[in-house]
């Protein structure tokens, strides 16, 4: 994975506003209606966006979206991905770039089908001059726009059924992790790193409202009171020291090499409750930025650690 500064995974994360607490702290919200099998035939629409056919040569400038096609069956449609996309290890990995697509070197590749998660360069109007389809799956801000672009990709893909059995096994794991929670008088607060330059998350954001639901307390939402950081705020190292959170999870461990040691080597920070217990947590920098089908990792993976400390 190639080294991103903070600004730019945040622009990975969300591209607008923050979502609302309630909003992806429900699990019960039903997903929208999934297609009978029979609507697996062609035409297809999803919202302006109609296949005459079956696409067969998809090129993804999306990770996320990447992540979703390999999850649904519809790989072997996929001839190509972005230089993020680096999971799963067969998806066919190329030199596009989905943050400064190129429509020439895109239609290079001869797509009846492109997926997209932002706009960049105005990509969509110059794919479309092209006639080449184009669906974007822009930063989710719920669970249910998860949810909604996995099913949707079936429907464009051709893999209504297996895409529905995506999001309800997402949906159960999701269910289950949170119902084996602990009850605890108080919650237990975090940290969570976007890179060394103390970039976080709050809880107005989608990766912030994956840890609400494992019941935790984010330390850096006074940070954004208002919302005009985008929900992606930089603390102070004097905050975060008087925040004393319990945990520090770090998202920074492949593009900027972080680790509990290099936490704990960092000054003032040797007295944080999350170091003296080590309670320091690195995470996989992409499973952590993506909320495609690994959602549910992310959540385990948070969940797990903090089971570790008595209710």
């Amino acid at each position: 994975m190639s080294r991103r500064t903070p600004r730019l995974l945040a622009v990975a994360l969300a591209t607008a506003t923050a979502l609302t607490l309630g909003a992806c702290a429900d699990n019960t919200a039903e997903t929208p209606a999934a297609p009978s099998s029979a609507a697996a035939s062609f035409p297809v629409t999803v919202g302006t966006l109609t296949l005459e056919k079956r696409p067969e040569r998809i090129v993804s400038l999306s990770a996320t979206a990447t992540e979703m096609l390999f999850a649904i069956g519809a790989g072997k449609q996929v001839t190509a991905v972005d230089d993020n996309s680096d999971y799963p290890a067969e998806a066919p990995k190329s030199d596009l770039s989905g943050f400064n697509p190129n429509a020439e070197a895109i239609a290079a590749k001869t797509p009846d089908l492109v997926v997209i998660s932002n706009d960049m360069n105005k990509i969509v109007d110059q794919l479309t001059t092209l006639k080449i389809p184009v669906y974007q799956a822009p930063a989710a801000k719920t669970l249910d726009d998860s949810y909604r672009q996995i099913t949707e990709l079936g429907q464009l893909t051709g893999h209504v059924t297996e895409a529905t059995d995506v999001t309800k096994r997402m949906r159960d794991d999701i269910a289950k992790l949170v119902a084996d929670l602990p009850k605890r008088a108080e919650p237990l607060t975090y940290f969570h790193e976007l890179g060394p330059e103390l970039y976080t998350a709050t809880s107005k954001t989608f990766i912030g409202s994956v840890y609400t639901l494992a019941g935790l307390q984010n330390i850096a939402d006074p940070a954004d009171a208002d919302g005009s950081k985008g929900g992606y705020p930089q603390l102070s190292q004097e905050a975060l020291i008087k925040a004393d959170p319990d945990f520090v999870f770090l998202s920074d461990t492949k593009c900027c090499q972080q680790t509990p040691e290099t936490v704990k080597a960092r000054a003032g920070w040797a007295g944080l409750t999350a170091v003296k217990n080590n309670q320091v947590v690195p995470l996989d920098d992409n499973v952590a930025s993506r909320w495609g089908p690994r959602v549910v990792d992310l959540l385990r993976a948070i969940v797990d650690a903090t089971a570790k400390v008595p209710a």
